[in-house]
């Protein structure tokens, strides 16, 4: 599905939209529905939004210019002057359907935005709001920035040797999270007004989007009964090979052993811990030891090829200045034009019957100013006033680890009925990949990214090896809306179950497929996780400290991917939906992390610069990183110093010392002193108490967040008081705390989480009788025969 064809239509029927942003969520999120033939407006301030002078290498931008990130994020949406209250401003915010505000309450008010307002004037419309910390809760109005999030969200707090700093993932991969989180929100609510229901004020806190990026380790630490998880590095990871590094991910036990049959380590094979990676920091320098000499004898290339024969996940490190050049993205065609004179990664879906809308040129300030305003859109008969948006959508489930599983606990938090499909021959690994109790029966039950990323779903059991299987699976499919799945893309075909065979089922279904790295071209068969494509599309190389190696972010882009593919099925089923016609929609992983970090092959082109990493510094102009505070505890802090004003109030904190003098006042003055600023910053945060700096920097409207083991993330009172946290029991486990969608609760509703995360095949009778129509005497013979069952095959 690499070619592109510009006569298919867009998913998106005259969807019209309204931006309001000063940040990277909210154009990313305007940025997916133009991609998939919205119609933006992007509001901007008279001298344009801020933005269009950015560079991410503080790169001169001409005078007039758009800067080339900005004209990625904001190809091809009409750029009209924003004055609050003005009739022009009334009235298109009356004639949109969607309303997307990067702003918190306060925020909002000084811009003239009230959602329930604007819901009084347009019921129909779906307001957006993209804010910190979401809309109430104590923090609801501090200063904060996508690495102060990251701090809240335990994101550094588990990443890095325990003997140097916490390391924060760089790029501003948050944002990207926040963006696809508000425009999947704004489809799905949008779904429910097409069907004659309200709309919504949808509160979205980027400190719950960034939350939803981390493995959900409390769980861990509750199910498998160990201390919270404290700073590591996966061993191996990042590594030197002979002519530069290469990346290695290992996440089950067999490919664990696999590796060390390829390098030729029997002594690795042996250790019964290192088959998880969770038991490898301890082994760190025996494994360093026996795989570093012969890593150092062969090439990355040499080393990414063998890997390939024992179906590893190994790869090259990518950065701005190669991953253009890819054969991946040279034979797929991933790189297209933009007008503005670079090239840019393609929205990261293909589908069969649509294609995107082309890269429009940037529109200069105020250029749309005398276009005719929208008609406002007719109320309807709000028949689905208090339904979930999704209710009535039917999904079967193949998926499996995390990004998939990440891509339905959405849609199913929605209200789609997810029927999770696995087999007692092959359950879901990321039940047990991780980490496992030995001392309960059901072991299988005990895995925390499956319990996290897996509530309102049924789980039945099929083996599709068996013509039974098939046979029952294409029922569900008959009756189904969406199928998704994840895995290589030959074990579908393999199965007799690739898209034209279920579309010949069902010509109406949506198919989705997230293969790692495309269902055709020169990767299709290789093996990829998350941390691969982080390693691949350059995230892993603007991470991490100059002097050492890349650091790996840790596999947050699963979840990053998985919301995507949610976005892209919501947009496909509208099409479905207006047409009657189903198809096949392809959702490469590592497209989507290409999406995150193109500013990374933007800057290479148009500036000449590769970036690289900055430690906890960052890029643009702010002044940032992480720093130790006072005390017993391994206790550190993260600050953003993001304007003057900001500075000001920090230097004010510090009661004036000398050394600020007047060539700091300004971002470029503090940027050419970084280092002496650091040092300085250092000494001072070393002397002053965590949580007291904490507050003393969040009064003065500083960012500033402590660094907190992801474990210890139900602690923080803003997640609490928002009700991110639902509590659930799970039959095998007991009560427990889970992760919910990182929006407020929709009008009307209790809670987002309604169901335990499912038990091996506990919904098969459930499900097969009302879907399939089976006998409890045909159940018994399926079980007999292993085609259904509620235990992994051998237990």
């Amino acid at each position: 599905m690499s070619e592109r064809s510009e006569d298919r239509p867009t998913p998106l029927h005259e969807l019209r939209v309204v931006e309001i942003s000063d940040r990277i969520a909210g154009s990313y999120c305007g940025k997916l529905l133009a991609d998939a033939g919205a119609q933006v407006r992007k509001f901007e301030p008279p001298q344009g939004d801020w933005w269009r002078r950015y560079s991410a290498s503080c790169s001169p931008v001409a005078d007039g210019a758009a800067a080339p990130f900005f004209s990625y994020l904001n190809a091809g949406k009409r750029c009209v002057t924003f004055a609050p209250g003005s009739g022009r401003c009334r009235a298109d915010l009356a004639g949109a359907d969607v309303i997307v505000v990067t702003a918190g309450p306060s925020r909002a008010a000084a811009l003239g935005i009230d959602p329930g307002r604007l819901l009084a004037d347009s019921p129909r419309a779906v307001v957006v709001t993209i804010s910190d910390f979401g809309w109430a809760g104590p923090y609801a109005d501090r200063a904060a920035t996508e690495f102060t999030l990251q701090a809240w969200a335990g994101s550094p707090g588990f990443r890095g040797d325990p003997a140097g700093p916490p390391i924060a993932i760089g790029g501003d991969l948050g944002e990207y999270m926040g963006g696809v989180y508000a425009a999947f929100g704004a489809l799905a609510v949008r779904r429910r007004v097409e069907r004659g229901g309200r709309g919504e004020h949808l509160d979205l806190s980027m400190l719950e989007a960034i939350t939803a990026m981390q493995s959900s380790e409390w769980l861990h630490s509750q199910l498998l009964r160990v201390p919270p998880i404290s700073r590591t590095l996966e061993v191996p990871s990042i590594e030197p090979a002979k002519d530069g590094y290469v990346g290695i991910t290992m996440v089950t036990g067999q490919q664990w052993l696999d590796f060390a049959a390829m390098v030729d380590c029997p002594q690795l094979e042996e250790i019964e811990q290192l088959r998880f990676q969770i038991g490898r920091w301890a082994y760190r320098d025996l494994i360093r030891e026996q795989i570093r000499p012969w890593l150092a004898e062969r090439t990355v290339q040499e080393i990414v090829e063998l890997g390939q024969l024992f179906r590893l996940p190994i790869a090259a490190l990518g950065n701005g200045a190669t991953i253009r050049d890819t054969e991946y993205a040279r034979q797929r065609g991933v790189f297209i034009d933009n007008p503005a004179g670079f090239r840019q990664p393609r929205p990261p879906w293909l589908m069969s019957a649509c294609a995107p809308a082309p890269p429009g040129s940037t529109g200069a300030p105020g250029e749309g100013d005398l276009e005719k305003p929208w008609e406002s859109e007719e109320s309807g008969n709000n028949s689905a006033r208090d339904g979930l948006p999704l209710s009535g959508v039917r999904i079967v489930d193949l998926t499996a680890f995390w990004a998939g599983p990440a891509a339905t606990h959405l849609l199913a938090a929605f209200g789609a009925d997810v029927v999770k499909v696995e087999s007692i021959q092959r359950p879901d690994g990321i039940r047990y990949s991780g980490g496992m109790r030995t001392d309960v029966d059901d072991w299988w039950e005990y895995g925390w990214v499956f319990h996290a990323m897996n509530t309102n779903k049924r789980s039945v059991t099929l083996d599709l090896g068996s013509e039974d299987g098939r046979r029952l699976f294409l029922g569900l499919v008959a009756g189904a809306d969406v199928v998704i799945e994840n895995f290589s893309p030959r074990v579908m075909d393999q199965f007799g179950l690739g898209a034209d065979a279920l579309l010949e089922v069902n010509p109406a279904l949506v198919v989705a497929r997230m293969p790692a790295f495309g269902l055709d071209g020169p990767w299709r068969e290789r093996v990829g996780f998350a941390p691969t494509m982080e390693q691949i599309a350059g995230l892993a190389w603007v991470t991490g400290f100059p002097e050492a190696p890349p650091v790996t972010p840790r596999g947050a882009c699963d979840p990053l991917a998985g919301v995507h593919a949610a976005f892209a099925v919501l947009a496909a089923l509208s099409f479905a939906d207006r047409t009657g016609r189903g198809q096949l929609v392809e959702l490469p992983m590592i497209e989507t992390v290409l999406n995150a970090t193109a500013v990374q092959a933007i800057e290479q082109e148009v500036f000449g610069v590769t970036l690289t990493r900055r430690g906890n510094r960052g890029f643009g102009e702010a002044t940032q990183n992480i720093y130790r505070c006072v005390g017993p505890d391994d206790d550190w802090i993260a600050v953003t110093v993001s304007d003057d004003r900001q500075w000001a109030a920090l230097v004010d904190v510090m009661g004036g010392p000398d050394w600020c003098d007047e060539s700091l006042r300004t971002a470029a003055g503090r940027r050419g002193r970084a280092d002496e600023v650091d040092d300085r910053l250092r000494e001072w945060f070393a002397g002053q108490p965590l949580d007291a700096a904490v507050e003393l920097l969040a009064g003065r409207g500083v960012p500033a967040a402590p660094v907190v083991s992801p474990s210890l993330v139900t602690e923080n009172p803003q997640l609490r008081e928002r009700g991110f946290f639902e509590a659930l029991h799970h039959p095998s486990t007991g009560p427990g705390l889970y992760p919910s969608p990182p929006f407020a609760l929709l009008a009307g509703q209790e809670r987002w989480l309604l169901r335990p995360p499912p038990r091996l095949g506990e919904h098969n009778d459930e499900v097969l009788r009302d879907r399939c129509g089976l006998t409890g005497e045909e159940l018994k013979n399926l079980a007999a025969g292993g085609v259904i069952g509620t235990r992994p095959k051998g237990l």
